[in-house]
């Protein structure tokens, strides 16, 4: 069905994060999707591994400028974009000095989770959503990849909730087998800074409880990966949401 409007929020894409299930998957969509005759745009965190000069990002001078509030501190937003190599297909990059400009994504040389991951993913969250308001683009679909994208149907469905912008976009996740780790114990407190509170993903706050959570705020659940761990395949059987099994890529569209 094409002319519709499909909005991909991921954390990895190829040809930007290459030997992925996910960056693989999500690239073939996408393009499937735009070929297909669909308005299709890509939103995903700029990661300090992502060369500007390989990719050729630029700043969006009139999207960038805003400031998101995360517990209490102002963080610039800046927007870049870039065309997928060989692609007339957008991409758009959420960046911020202070989440995003080191070289490694969510641990560091030790194996440390970073302490910020849960501010990171809210800025990414809130970064995307604030960005399609102003770029006045309504999606027909939204379609979600990746740990930190989970955070934005729980925004939808609670901070944003009296804002219509929204309200007729289907909003599909994909699950994949992401490495897990703590988040920070106290997101619930900035989290509370956004008037969210009662999630049960705060009684033990960690990626892969957020991504859980997420389930209860979305249109369908699908199989990013075709075989899931174990505890992300028993929510899955267990979730009371709409849910697909694993669809390969020529298939997607029936999910849309």
């Amino acid at each position: 069905m094409p002319n519709q409007k499909i909005l991909y929020i991921t954390t990895e894409m190829y040809p930007y994060q290459e030997d992925t299930n996910m960056a693989a998957v999500v690239n073939k969509m996408a393009l499937k999707m735009h070929n297909e005759g669909n308005d299709v745009r890509v939103f995903m965190p700029r990661f300090g591994q992502i060369s500007e000069r390989k990719f050729q990002l630029h700043e969006v001078i009139r999207l960038s400028g805003m400031n998101i509030i995360i517990n209490d501190l102002d963080q610039p937003l800046i927007i870049k974009v870039a065309s997928l190599p060989g692609e007339r297909l957008q991409v758009y990059f959420i960046d911020n000095e202070e989440y995003f400009k080191r070289k490694q994504y969510y641990v560091d040389d030790e194996g440390n989770p970073f302490d910020d991951n849960d501010e990171r993913a809210i800025f990414f969250a809130r970064g995307v959503i604030e960005t399609i308001k102003k770029l006045n683009w309504v999606p027909d679909v939204i379609h979600l990849n990746g740990w930190m994208s989970s955070f934005v149907p729980i925004y939808l469905k609670t901070y944003y909730e009296s804002d219509t912008y929204f309200k007729d976009a289907k909003i599909v996740l994909s699950l994949y087998n992401e490495k897990d780790a703590d988040l920070d114990k106290k997101i619930d407190e900035k989290l509370k800074f956004d008037n969210i509170s009662g999630l049960k993903a705060l009684d033990n706050p960690t990626i892969k409880s957020f991504v859980i959570e997420s389930m209860n705020y979305v249109n369908t659940v699908v199989k990013g990966d075709e075989f899931l761990d174990e505890d992300l395949d028993e929510a899955f059987k267990e979730t009371a949401t709409q849910k697909s099994e694993y669809l390969d890529v020529d298939s997607i569209n029936q999910l849309y």
